[in-house]
């Protein structure tokens, strides 16, 4: 009886836990939405469209506001490319294009930016044909060239070591920032593959060929990615400086036992293993955003997730840092221990950040949100992700914000009582606007551009609908502008009654 009445405490208090999150203006709310699952394979376009679109409004309603949304699994593309086949995970079959024709990464690009949200583009930088993968292309890159894939535990992987290999995902990278307007680029933890007993990577001869100076092999594969990652970064900003490039490394950087100043782990590491030294690519500024991968449970024996957020906030200092949450992981773990651990987990993200860069989630996987596994998505509907928030400034990537919007004026319309306003000019990317923001204060409240409560719309649109009712209330709206990486300008008022 005593453990029933505990767990009902426990179950009340994660009802009424909104009330000790601090609700942040900016923060990175993210959700990862895959095809290396199938849930896209064959629907078709109509389908494929009825259920993105479904899919992104359900997640708008989450309070999510960056999509990041994968576009190249394994040398191949959900949009139209030059350089790579049609995905088999859009059509079936790789090389086919969708019927009736339509450009996956171009139609989210639009549905992204209709609802206020961000799309990085997710890439898979050196995997070129998962295990499921039967049939490749003609045009695949593994069969025009299969000197540049090494075949691993049923996978092909482009070899880092060749320059050739780097240069080709380089390319393929420019191609889609240069002609899709994309807010990010982003790569997962696939640098060299995981680990496999009894396999071995057969990339010694280009070790031994070109060693470079390294005496260890080792390093030598490290330096690989590192110039992989140097290149494509600077590809990225060479061409348009605000698109933003995140990795997104498996959760473990080094275990203590390998480094004094590694996590108190026991797991797979992203320096020793994966051979990727994300934190020196977070050093060096090759990156805008690092996502580790924390999809243990808090409690977990070889990897508790406290013990991780405690280590990647003290130590990825430099640059902005999300942290990856297993929606199904945490919802079952919650489950078994009697307690959600939704609570516990953004909880320790939001202590975490008061005196760090932490300042963002991303959700894997997009679906389970849509789900609502576990409860998860209506929590964060009702509870966490309840205020809308803007995206986290990055002064290392623009200062300047735009100017104040013009002629802010209500007017009534066929489509009823709508505030509208003018953009203001702008010399530069820099203090373009493309998006606005709308608060609403009562008449006699403090102007507060801090809380976050107050904003009712974050838009491209130069208008918003207002929620007329009789004309007797009186309110003040306040409309800001956006840069393309969320920079506010000044804000312009209008007393309106409603």
């Amino acid at each position: 009886m005593v453990k029933r009445i505990l767990f009902l405490l426990l179950i009340l208090l994660h009802l009424g836990v909104a009330s000790v999150f601090s609700q942040v203006k900016r923060e990175c709310r993210g959700a990862w939405i895959q095809c290396v699952n199938g849930q896209f394979q064959g629907l078709g376009t109509a389908t494929m469209q009825s259920t993105l679109s479904y899919q992104l409004n359900e997640l708008q309603k989450d309070g999510v506001n960056t999509i990041i949304f994968q576009v190249r699994p394994e040398c191949d593309a959900l949009y139209e490319s030059p350089y790579e086949p049609w995905s088999r995970f859009l059509t079936g079959r790789q090389g086919v294009a969708p019927s009736p024709y339509w450009d996956p990464l171009q139609w989210m690009i639009d549905e992204c930016h209709k609802r206020g949200m961000e799309l990085h583009a997710w890439i898979n930088p050196f995997r070129a044909k998962t295990k499921g993968t039967q049939e490749l292309a003609s045009n695949h890159i593994a069969i025009q060239r299969p000197d540049l894939y090494f075949p691993y535990d049923g996978l092909y992987i482009l070899n880092p070591a060749r320059k050739e290999c780097r240069d080709f995902t380089c390319q393929v990278v420019a191609d889609i920032v240069r002609r899709y307007d994309v807010d990010g680029l982003h790569i997962d933890d696939y640098f060299y593959p995981y680990p496999v007993a009894g396999q071995s990577i057969p990339d010694y001869a280009d070790y031994q060929s070109d060693p470079r100076g390294f005496n260890n092999i080792n390093d030598w594969r490290r330096d690989n990615v590192n110039n992989f990652i140097k290149q494509l970064f600077t590809t990225i900003r060479s061409i348009k400086p605000w698109v933003k490039f995140g990795v997104s490394p498996f959760g473990i950087y080094r275990n203590k036992r390998n480094d004094p100043n590694g996590s108190n782990t026991n797991g797979i590491q992203n320096y020793d293993d994966l051979y990727a030294d994300v934190m020196l690519w977070e050093k060096k500024g090759w990156l805008d955003y690092c996502v580790p991968q924390l999809y243990w449970e808090i409690g977990h024996k070889a990897a508790d997730y406290n013990t991780l957020i405690h280590w990647w906030t003290e130590n990825c200092t430099n640059r902005h840092l999300y942290i990856g949450e297993d929606i199904e992981r945490t919802a079952k773990a919650g489950q078994q221990a009697q307690k959600h651990q939704l609570y516990s987990s953004l909880y320790a993200n939001d202590k975490s950040r008061h005196s760090s860069s932490l300042c963002g989630t991303v959700l894997w996987y997009a679906k389970a949100a849509v789900d609502n596994t576990g409860g998860y998505g209506m929590q964060l509907r009702n509870n966490y992700w309840r205020v809308p928030a803007l995206q986290p400034e990055m002064p290392y990537l623009c200062k300047k914000a735009p100017g104040k919007v013009g002629k802010l004026k209500p007017i009534w319309t066929s489509d009823g009582y709508v505030l509208f306003w003018r953009a203001p000019k702008f010399k530069s990317w820099e203090d373009e606007a493309t998006k606005y923001v709308v608060y609403r204060f009562n008449r006699k409240e403090k102007i507060d551009l801090d809380d976050a409560s107050h904003i009712v719309a974050i838009t491209p649109n130069t208008w918003y609908n207002l929620p007329y009712d009789d004309g007797k209330d009186k309110y003040v709206y306040v409309v800001t502008t956006l840069n393309r990486i969320e920079n506010e300008g000044s804000p312009a008022k209008k007393k309106v009654k409603l």
